[in-house]
């Protein structure tokens, strides 16, 4: 069986949906389908280049490649889930949010404000509600995207967990003092939040962001603001880490901290329960809210940098009751039966 997993990448960007693409590649392979990945270059500005993305995906021809049939075409993100073929199945990690739940959010609704985003936005709706369902099945990666699917386009999809990347690695050491937030620095993942958060604990926290910045400019003002309000020092800015550092650290911290504004899935929280390490994060964080349980495997509250420092500091200062919470994350994702054989075995069904 021939396979095709088609995606989008902006050059030089790496995170999640990156590694999601590069797992369902490798979890294919193993179970004997042979798969390729299409990667489709992807720029959003200016808004009507997204117009030229879509006509393109839409002239890509993968029924066949090299005289061969092309047995399914697998789509995971816009625009690329547009591509035709007669046996596609999508499991969409995400539409082009800023066309939809985030297009009235002021700091990162920057398509509504481009020239002629307004029309771009009916666009890139128009061709989801058009050619999204021309696939033989329909999968989010997590019931908050199958939510935002079924509310703006009125198209029913199911949700479908996986592992995150290296799982069979994760493991739990002695916690040490310092919370940790893992990934790339980014606005819509909220380091600020967590930094402001710090100028109102009450207990000596100290926490380790961990990843690159997407923008490094946005980094140099995530420092500066530590800087201004005075918790420079209880921070630790440790960049990209190797896999072998980031398992360490999930492996030693005492908590994870992952307050995002709506994320689509979230590895960041699976991550931290094969640790067996309790997550902190908010009410309006989405994907994480489906396995955070408030006060059994961690804690959900206001997203503000006030209830923020409540909940670090609650769990900051109950280290035994942490490592309770920590196992009970570990117990509720082996319950979960998130596992790549069940994703293949549905995606190819």
């Amino acid at each position: 069986m021939k396979v095709v997993v088609a995606t989008t990448q902006v050059p030089f960007i790496r995170g999640g949906a990156e590694i999601h693409a590069e797992n369902l590649l490798a979890a294919l392979r193993q179970n004997g389908v042979e798969a390729e990945m299409v990667s489709i270059p992807f720029k959003w500005y200016p808004a009507p280049k997204i117009l030229d993305h879509i006509l393109a995906c839409r002239l890509l021809d993968l029924e066949e490649a090299n005289g061969e049939k092309i047995d399914r075409v697998i789509g995971l993100k816009f625009p690329a889930y547009l591509i035709p073929h007669p046996n596609k199945v999508l499991w969409i990690l995400h539409q082009h949010r800023t066309a939809y739940d985030l297009k009235n959010h002021p700091q990162y609704a920057d398509l509504i404000h481009q020239e002629h985003g307004s029309a771009v936005i009916g666009a890139i709706e128009q061709a989801d509600r058009r050619y999204i369902p021309e696939a033989k099945a329909i999968y989010a990666n997590s019931r908050n995207v199958a939510g935002r699917l079924k509310h703006f386009c009125d198209i029913d999809s199911q949700p479908l967990y996986h592992p995150p990347g290296n799982a069979e690695a994760f493991y739990s050491a002695d916690a040490e003092p310092y919370l940790y937030f893992p990934s790339r620095l980014n606005p819509l993942k909220r380091q600020s939040l967590v930094i402001e958060a710090l100028a109102h604990t009450r207990q000596p926290i100290s926490v380790v962001f961990a990843g690159a910045a997407d923008n490094p400019a946005y980094g140099d003002e995530l420092k500066a603001l530590a800087e201004r309000l005075g918790v420079a020092a209880r921070i630790t800015w440790a960049g990209r880490v190797s896999e072998e550092e980031k398992l360490s650290l999930y492996a030693r911290c005492l908590g994870v901290v992952y307050p995002p504004i709506d994320e689509d899935y979230g590895y960041i929280t699976l991550e931290a329960m094969l640790a067996a390490k309790p997550v902190i994060t908010t009410e309006d964080a989405g994907g994480p809210l489906e396995f955070v349980e408030n006060g059994h495997t961690g804690l959900s509250c206001a997203p503000t940098a006030q209830a923020l420092a409540a909940a670090m500091d609650e769990l900051w200062s109950d280290k035994a009751r942490a490592q309770r919470w920590g196992r009970e994350g570990k117990a509720l994702y082996a319950a979960r039966n998130v596992s790549w054989r069940n994703v293949v075995d549905t995606l190819l069904a």
